[in-house]
């Protein structure tokens, strides 16, 4: 008698975890392979931010957007770039020490954000200039779309070696 409920249990668990399967690509799991989110399909918006008040404390500038079409996938972190006042180079911003990067899937509507953490410098060599926050994605022609926010938050901090003091999160699904 015992028999037929394990076995029912089974096919059911069984069952389950094939329409969980995403290798086929049909599934419409939120693990599902879609295509990249392109920035034109997103609205978008820095801030506001936790600006660091003085040299040495630390800001956070958050950046979110909302998917204004159909499905789409965001892998691994994003793309973010500082660029300098005064023809004073583009930097890379590298993910925060730690972080894991994980692929999350956005309906229509859906809403996903990461953070850039920065310290704050002081004017001078000892720090960066930054003019632009610039946010990178990929577009559907494969060349990089960027969206360009104005950096208002002050230096930043030299770190050791060429580095700045600065790293952006993983993203990070808002909401439901």
């Amino acid at each position: 008698m015992r028999a037929v409920p394990i076995a029912v249990t089974a096919l059911s668990a069984l069952l389950l975890l094939t329409a969980c399967d995403d290798e086929s690509g049909g599934g419409k799991s939120g693990q599902s392979k879609g295509k990249a989110c392109a920035i034109d399909k997103v609205s978008m918006e820095a801030g506001p931010a936790s600006v660091a008040p003085a040299a040495g404390d630390t800001g956070e500038v958050p950046v979110s957007f909302t998917n204004q079409s159909s499905e789409c996938a965001l892998e691994g972190f994003p793309e973010v770039r500082l660029t300098g006042a005064g023809g004073s180079g583009t930097r890379e911003v590298p993910p925060a020490e730690g972080a894991k990067a994980q692929k999350l899937t956005l309906a229509k509507g859906g809403s996903a954000a990461f953070t850039v953490t920065y310290v704050r410098g002081t004017s001078g060599a000892e720090s960066f200039e930054a003019k632009d926050l610039r946010v990178v994605f990929p577009s559907e022609a494969g060349d990089p779309s960027t969206r360009v926010f104005r950096w208002s938050y002050g230096p930043v901090a030299a770190g050791d070696g060429e580095g700045l003091e600065v790293s952006v999160s993983a993203y990070q699904k808002v909401g439901d």
